[in-house]
């Protein structure tokens, strides 16, 4: 592979922090406010449920760093179908995740620059969702060197609440126990409250989707996934527990714009209104980041011969251009259900079904630990590695349980849809099989 075609730690690291850190961040407080000290709570589960993914992930790429990512460790070893169905729920998150993230940064751009409102927003939206389909088309250098610089932008804002934070706790240590969270701690909270966070913290697989593309997989992936998750989970501790002990507890349930209000009483008046900037800055960042791993998944699985072959082409800047276009596509279909008002709270409601369709991904990958491991694989012999893969199932378990029914049925639901298509390109390949593209 041309060397202009690869991408190194920083780009890796960013990915994992810009996907992860999108735009659910500037409202989480708000929505975590309800549960009080059971959000701390259920914080500190999620953050140690994905450092624990993280390491599941780290293992992989050191053990199968040729396997072309998720798709191939799990293949590798509990077999296709596994691998498909975990991939195809992921991929159609993908989408899902783009969609949201576009009518998002809409909303948001229209409150910097006013002018803008003056736009259909189905059209903004549109328009902004294929201008980053049109950087990812010059390559994942490309797409990468963007996702660097808005990762370093959105942290700016997280940099500031955290200054902040630090400087009232110097200044005045009082205003932290001034009105504490009232909301009693129970264990039905405590789950309800994981499930918010851990939509937050999807995306810390980030580095390794994108692994047939990675400069030295086996080292890089590793470091970035690690990296990226501490930054994360530090940033997600630091910003949601400075909010939460510093404004009312039902003044924070109710603001729209959390950082916006703290900003605004405990820092320069008006301050808040430059955070929407970096709200939007975010946002692109996030849609920029799941447009590229949108296509590098979908040009691996067809690549793979599980979807069609059309997919896998690349245009001359080795970027993955049909899967780009077909993704963007799909994407587009769902901003233009999102605005339809019939369908506005079903769209709200695949946030939850979007962290039902990445569940099955995390566990297949830690059950595919489990398997090196009893294969005694040179580098997942140790004990511990078996430790890493069976917490991390346990916590794969407790996020289903937190999730509830209903997402879970749509996530099954999501998974069937991709059968059909499975058995039908099984049939091509077995009909074709000169042309077969699977190769171990």
């Amino acid at each position: 592979m041309h060397e202009g075609n690869t991408i190194g730690f920083w780009t890796c690291t960013a990915l994992v922090v810009g996907n992860v850190i999108g735009m659910g961040i500037f409202v989480l407080p708000a929505s975590l406010a309800p549960f009080g000290f059971n959000a701390l709570i259920g914080w500190v589960i999620v953050l140690a449920g994905c450092l624990v993914l993280a390491r599941v992930f780290s293992h992989l790429a050191r053990a199968l760093p040729d396997a072309e990512g998720p798709y191939g460790y799990i293949r590798r070893t509990l077999g296709e179908l596994p691998a498909y169905l975990a991939l195809w729920a992921y991929w159609v998150s993908l989408w899902l995740t783009n969609a949201a993230l576009a009518t998002g940064v809409v909303g948001y751009m229209a409150v910097v620059f006013p002018p803008l409102g003056a736009i259909q927003p189905a059209l903004f939206a549109l328009c902004l969702l294929w201008a980053v389909v049109a950087i990812n088309l010059f390559g994942v250098r490309t797409g990468g060197g963007v996702q660097i610089v808005t990762t370093a932008l959105k942290l700016l804002p997280m940099l500031a609440i955290a200054l902040l934070g630090g400087w009232l706790l110097l200044t005045s240590p009082a205003s932290y126990t001034a009105h504490p969270p009232a909301t009693p701690v129970t264990l039905g909270s405590v789950m309800a409250a994981s499930t918010i966070a851990l939509f937050a913290m999807l995306g810390i697989e980030s580095a390794s989707v994108p692994a047939a593309r990675v400069d030295d997989p086996g080292r890089t992936i590793p470091r970035s996934t690690m990296t990226g998750t501490v930054l994360a989970a530090v940033i997600y501790i630091i910003v949601s527990t400075v909010p939460l002990l510093l404004i009312r507890q039902q003044e924070l349930a109710d603001a729209n714009a959390p950082f916006a209000l703290l900003m605004d009483r405990f820092a320069a008046a008006g301050s808040g209104r430059w955070l929407a900037l970096f709200v939007v800055i975010s946002g692109l960042g996030a849609l920029n980041g799941w447009t590229l791993l949108g296509g590098e998944l979908t040009r691996t699985m067809a690549g793979s011969g599980v979807l069609p072959a059309v997919l896998a082409r690349n245009n001359r800047h080795g970027a993955p251009a049909v899967a780009l276009l077909v993704t963007g596509t799909l994407a587009s279909v769902m901003i233009g259900m999102s605005y339809s008002k019939s369908l506005v709270s079903a769209f709200t409601f695949l946030t939850r079904v979007v962290t039902a369709a990445n569940l099955p991904l995390y566990l297949c990958c830690a059950l595919a630990l489990i398997v090196l491991w009893r294969r005694r694989s040179v580098t997942c012999a140790s004990p511990r590695v078996l430790l890493t893969a069976v917490t991390c199932v346990a916590f794969v378990v407790f996020a289903f349980v937190g999730i509830g029914h209903e997402p879970f049925l749509y996530a099954l639901g999501l998974i069937a849809a991709g059968l059909p298509l499975y058995a039908f390109m099984r049939l091509r390949r077995r009909a074709a099989p000169s042309t077969g593209a699977i190769a171990e």
